[in-house]
């Protein structure tokens, strides 16, 4: 559970909400009377942080290499406010997982329990627990095979409930959970290979037993030392991966992942980062959401850094933009090249983007009632 819990805790430090989580939990270890912390779980021996959610300080000294999953608080470190699972015990099966990837619930499931996404939506999966070859088990009840994962993953593209994808597996022989996926947009990577143990990576000796796995541990260990601003790119994130310290041989799959890796962000995966796109107008406002300096140059709000020269990006289409030709046409009333259309269903991500249409309607809505109220008001004054 601590591998869960701890990947959980650190995509919402990321900006990822609840509502946009979906987390199944066995949820049988904070009450276990083998536990002598109740109702308390830590991925740490030194016990700093209760991912559990007691909220309450603990004591502590930041080691940066065995307890990667604090919040590096000089004086002690506090334990997650809350955790919000939507899937427990028993709930916890094969059927109810291929059934939240598919879309395929029954209606008197509450929203919070599907998936809701769609042809926009960036979608990260990750799976833990014991495994082997091709397969994963559910509470050492039932298993979900790789072909299982690929066809549930083949679906969710024919009914264009994702844009990206990456799926993360630690388990033993890990990296052939995702070796029957055979759909576009999705990079893979697993804790070890056919035939490869998944190693844990320390001991909690008061409670007997691996508090996390290795695989796990340096994973989080790198996304605790980002922010939702952050530049990483993925191709940094795997840039990680050492087997001598993670004790196996990490996986990646990215033959079916189109985009540069050096240009995809890790926050595309695990972070709620949303990219407002405006098309360019008279105003400093630039089509990234950013303002002109005076330069020429346009500054990008989301990314924090001068995104181009001239005129702005209009539309992002994958990690590639998309710029207007260097020569304006002269006919356009405003003085601007024509431009792509902007394509709202791929530029809005996030609640943020819809405020942010609201409020041009609603200023829109204004100029127009200006408008009709001075056409009115001009006869009386022509008759007079």
């Amino acid at each position: 559970m601590a591998n869960t819990l701890g990947m959980y805790r650190t995509v919402k430090r990321l900006g990822i909400p609840d509502s946009q989580i979906i987390l199944m939990l066995a949820d049988d270890v904070a009450c276990n009377p083998r536990n002598g912390f109740p109702g308390a779980i830590y991925a740490n021996s030194g016990r700093q942080l209760d991912l559990y959610g007691s909220g309450v300080d603990t004591k502590g000294v930041n080691d940066e290499e065995d307890q990667p999953e604090q919040d590096g608080n000089e004086g002690g470190t506090k334990g997650v406010e809350g955790v919000e699972v939507d899937y427990r015990g028993y709930e916890v099966n094969v059927e109810n997982f291929l059934r939240v990837l598919t879309g395929r619930l029954p209606p008197h499931m509450p929203p919070s329990k599907h998936l809701l996404t769609d042809s926009s939506s960036n979608i990260f999966i990750y799976l833990t627990g014991h495994g082997g070859d091709g397969f994963l088990k559910f509470q050492d009840n039932e298993e979900i095979g790789s072909r299982d994962l690929g066809d549930a993953i083949g679906q969710m593209w024919e009914k264009q409930r994702y844009n990206k994808m990456m799926v993360m597996v630690d388990t033993c022989e890990a990296n052939t959970m995702y070796q029957d996926i055979y759909s576009p947009n999705v990079i893979a990577t697993g804790s070890s290979q056919l035939g490869e143990n998944s190693y844990s990576h320390h001991n909690d000796m008061d409670i007997g037993v691996a508090v996390i796995d290795s695989f796990t541990h340096y994973v989080l260990q790198y996304l605790e030392g980002i922010d939702k601003g952050s530049k990483a790119t993925l191709q940094d994130f795997f840039n990680i991966y050492d087997p001598e310290k993670i004790k196996s041989h990490p996986g990646i799959r990215k033959d079916l992942f189109p985009f540069d890796l050096q240009r995809t962000l890790v926050t595309d995966f695990f972070g709620g980062v949303s990219h407002v796109q405006i098309p360019p107008s008279r105003g400093n406002m630039s089509a990234q959401g950013g303002v002109a300096n005076g330069t020429g140059s346009w500054y990008d709000l989301a990314r924090g850094e001068n995104a181009c020269t001239g005129l702005p990006a209009v539309a992002q289409s994958g990690d590639e933009r998309m710029t207007p030709p260097s020569t304006p046409d002269t006919s356009s009333s405003s003085g601007f090249s024509p431009l792509k259309s902007h394509d709202l269903s791929t530029s809005i991500t996030g609640p943020q983007d819809w405020l942010v249409i609201l409020a041009l309607g609603l200023m829109f809505f204004s100029l127009s009632w200006m408008s009709t109220r001075s056409r009115r008001r001009s006869p009386k004054a022509k008759s007079a």
